[in-house]
């Protein structure tokens, strides 16, 4: 029978830690700085 490999299931969870705590800094600066239509495009922009 094998053995459980502890090393990659703590490397999962920590991965997973680290992507959540990405995911709610992001959030937490969307709330603190809201997406400002400078910048959308705006018609005449961009053309030459």
């Amino acid at each position: 029978m094998a053995k459980p490999n502890f090393g990659f299931e703590k490397r999962q969870r920590e991965l997973e830690k680290k992507r959540k705590k990405e995911e709610k800094l992001q959030r937490k600066l969307d709330r603190k700085n809201p997406p400002s239509d400078d910048e959308t495009v705006t018609p005449g922009e961009g053309e030459t």
